[in-house]
């Protein structure tokens, strides 16, 4: 990732856009209902604020390629930066192949065909979509500026139209569901709706991945705490608008998670309406673009990680050339690919739902990879007090780890209500999740003991000794990139009392 920065403010900004805003994740929140409106809000609040803050000061107070992995690493050490760094792969691989199941129906909405009918066409276009994200991956972040902000305006573009289209629609046909106040208020005991709120918070996942792209940034330690808080705001309103849309013209309880936007397009305009074949165009292109901004961080976490022997040593093969982790995004090719052949198992069963089945999945695996990050971040600011930090989280002490404990609550309940029936009626589609969340998840416990074979000593996570002699190396080399090191401020944080740390929660 060495060579000359392009990125300005604004191409982070959309950068953060294009990773984390996902339009295949519109519809499944709006199936909340208008309850959706008072959770988004709520978790903006309780998820997003927190989660971005301590996001941002991580990632300018540690320049690292490992990201998130590097973090709960350095704090927890190998053992879970192991599980960390297989736990946000295998989410991506899952991911592709939960999208790559949506380019059939929709090409055959926007032609009139059934392509679905044809097994080895619909195998065939699904395949193309995972190897031209596996392709799309090997070109440098810096050099694919145009994909990240395409993508963002496209992203942003189909989900203001859904949203004008909402308004329009209510306007001359009233809504499709009630409005009654009532309707807005969290209904905790309707269990299939809950579900989906893994969906919410998993659409305010992934400002991490900026961070990865710290090198390629003109000022990274400005640009990327501005991002983070401006971008997921900017998020949250731009979900809620496309949300309103899809409610608007879909009741919530026949909301597809699969097609719901296209859908709700459909219903509103027609299906041989030229909006709709244009925004179903759109849609599909913003997949592309998403799966390829999302790789960049992916595959370099595994990159990363395979070098400290925290995944298989394929994981570690970069292109010569451009330094892109190239072993990662062949392997995420490989095992999308070999997901998506189940459909080749003659079980309409299997087929009904891919989508939602693997979509979920992949969620489920991305809540778990964040879950450790708070603790590591109340560790680090414990054992690694005296690191510069450009951007600070505003709070200290018994404040701030209430304040974090409620991010990790919020994960751990929506994993819960994604995998877990609470009904007869979900038990068909909520198994096929538990069973592959089972087998990966022992996969990555197998993956962790082997890819350590060899390693001389297990590192067990930072210790004030080890930070301070960190600076010091930091010190007397190049300066951070994020934020220049003063060799006599170093000398002063060595010569510190040892004490003085333990005093900063």
């Amino acid at each position: 990732m060495s060579g000359k920065k392009k990125f300005s403010f604004v191409s982070v900004i959309l950068s953060v856009i294009c990773v984390v805003f996902v339009c295949e994740a519109a519809a499944p929140a709006a199936a909340i209902g208008n309850q959706q409106f008072f959770w988004w809000i709520f978790l903006i609040i309780t998820f997003l604020l927190p989660y971005g803050m301590v996001a941002a000061e991580l990632g300018t107070a540690y320049d690292s390629e490992g990201g998130i992995y590097d973090w709960v690493r350095d704090a927890l050490g190998d053992k879970w930066g192991a599980r960390i760094s297989w736990y946000y792969w295998i989410n991506f691989p899952l991911w592709i192949a939960s999208l790559a199941t949506l380019f059939p129906p929709i090409l055959g909405m926007v032609f009139g065909a059934d392509i679905e009918a044809n097994l080895p066409l619909t195998l065939a276009i699904e395949i193309a979509f995972v190897w031209i994200v596996v392709f799309m991956s090997f070109s440098k972040v810096s050099d694919s500026e145009w994909i990240l902000n395409g993508g963002a305006v496209l992203k942003v573009l189909v989900a203001v139209s859904v949203g004008v289209l909402g308004i329009w629609y209510a306007c001359a046909n009233g809504f499709a569901g009630s409005m009654a106040p009532e309707t807005f208020l969290p209904d905790l005991t309707n269990t299939a709706a809950l579900g989906y709120l893994s969906i919410i918070i998993f659409n305010f996942t992934g400002f991490e991945v900026i961070c990865t792209f710290a090198k390629d940034m003109q000022n990274p330690a400005r640009d990327i705490p501005k991002a983070i808080i401006l971008g997921g705001l900017a998020i949250g309103a731009i979900y809620l608008f496309c949300g309103f849309g899809i409610g608007a013209a879909i009741p919530a309880d026949q909301i597809d998670p699969d097609f719901g936007m296209l859908v709700a397009v459909m219903t509103m305009v027609g299906e041989a309406s030229p909006i709709f074949i244009i925004i179903a165009v759109v849609f599909l292109i913003t997949l592309f673009a998403n799966m390829a901004s999302w790789s960049f961080g992916v595959n370099f976490v595994a990159d990363y990680a395979a070098k400290n022997q925290n995944m298989p040593r394929v994981f570690a093969h970069e292109n010569p050339k451009t330094g892109m982790p190239t072993g990662a995004a062949i392997v995420n090719g490989v095992v999308a690919t070999a997901v998506l052949l189940i459909q080749l198992i003659p079980n309409e069963a299997i087929s009904n739902g891919l989508f939602w089945t693997l979509f979920a999945t992949s969620v489920v695996f991305l809540l778990l990879t964040y879950i450790p990050m708070f603790p590591a971040f109340i560790k680090l600011r414990k054992v690694d007090a005296n690191r510069p930090r450009v951007y600070r989280f505003p709070f200290q002490g018994t404040a701030m780890k209430v304040i974090l404990a409620i991010p990790v609550i919020e994960l751990v309940l929506a994993i819960v209500a994604t995998l877990v029936p609470f009904s007869a009626e979900e038990v068909a589609d909520k198994v096929p999740m538990i069973a592959i969340f089972i087998i990966f998840l022992l996969l990555g416990e197998v993956v962790r003991i082997v890819s350590a074979r060899g390693r001389k000593e297990e590192f067990k996570g930072l210790t004030p000794a080890m930070a301070a002699e960190r600076l010091a190396e930091e010190a007397a080399g190049e300066p951070d990139s994020l934020e220049p090191v003063d060799p006599a401020q170093v000398e002063q944080i060595l010569a510190a009392d040892d004490g003085k740390s333990e005093k900063i929660l």
